[in-house]
């Protein structure tokens, strides 16, 4: 009976004991209600409260992400499009989202889902899928501010989906082919344009070259025609100036001795050449000895 009766001390001890252990995991925090009120938090790590009286509520800290379902949502001009979102939030304050609001992932739902339908509400269809960093961010705005007295911060918001009906769909798909079979076209032309303006400026700049080459063809020519036009005067006063007076004074001779029969030549005389005659040809005396027959 005493083995007994030890064995029941033991085991009620070791629960106790047990009871009075907590282990809080890095990413938790542990907020100890002492007979139903909150009392303090706990850090990750062992931890030792009151057994029986102090009751341990794990919260956790890591950002976690809530997926807001598809919805359909009607956009300025009347158009139905379904919307849906992933919201990432982080936990600030264990202490109020865990006592201020009851079911947090459902109230951050339910909010996104109705300003999603104001945002989207007060814009048409184009400015709905061309402004979707806008609605992101408004939306991360208007949640943040609610979720804020609960003690949880909305760090990023993405509008994953943003589906027009399936006409639409199929008008905006034309639409785009459209524009993308137009751009191409322009691109097409404004190759071919670059191309020609290309080839024209090389002919521009071949016919430009071959004018500067025959210009310069022609510089060198005239100056090739000048330095030949030079050597031949400078020979020509260099070696037939002297003619031209031997010839003129034969001419005066000539008329001096019009009337002789026989006229004498200076040996070694000009007038030799000039007459076309050789020395035994014609009749040469000395210098200074010259005789006139009758």
């Amino acid at each position: 009976m005493i083995n007994i009766f030890s064995l029941i001390i033991l085991v009620v001890v070791f629960l106790t004991v047990a009871k009075g252990i907590r282990i809080v995991k890095p990413y938790q925090k542990g907020l100890v209600v002492r007979l139903g009120k909150y009392n303090s938090m706990l850090d990750s790590g062992i931890n030792v409260v009151i057994p029986y009286i102090d009751e341990v509520i794990y919260v956790d800290m890591r950002e976690s992400v809530i997926n807001v379902e598809p919805q359909k949502v009607i956009t300025k001009d009347n158009v139905v499009v379904i919307v849906d979102a992933v919201i990432y939030t982080k936990i600030i304050d264990p202490v109020k989202t865990e006592f201020e609001i009851r079911d947090f992932v459902r109230a951050v739902t339910t909010l996104a889902q109705t300003t999603l339908r104001n945002l989207i509400g007060d814009k048409t269809l184009d400015e709905t899928l061309v402004a979707r960093d806008t609605l992101n961010t408004a939306l991360r705005t208007v949640l943040d501010e609610a979720t804020n007295s609960w003690g949880v911060k909305v760090t990023r918001v993405e509008l994953q989906r943003i589906d027009p009906p399936e006409d639409i769909n199929d008008a905006m798909s034309k639409q785009m082919k459209a524009e993308r079979e137009k751009r191409a076209t322009i691109l097409e032309a404004e190759g071919f344009k670059q191309a020609d303006i290309l080839k024209a400026e090389g002919s521009r700049q071949s016919k430009i070259l071959e004018a500067e080459g025959e210009k310069q063809a022609q510089v060198l020519r005239a100056n090739g025609e000048a330095e030949a036009l030079r050597m031949v005067a400078e020979s020509a006063q260099k070696y037939f100036l002297e003619r031209p007076e031997a010839l003129r004074r034969l001419e005066v001779l000539e008329r001096v001795l019009v009337n002789n029969t026989k006229y004498v030549i200076p040996s070694g005389s000009d007038m030799i050449n000039l007459l076309n005659l050789n020395e035994s040809e014609a009749q040469v005396l000395p210098v200074h000895k010259k005789k006139h027959e009758a």
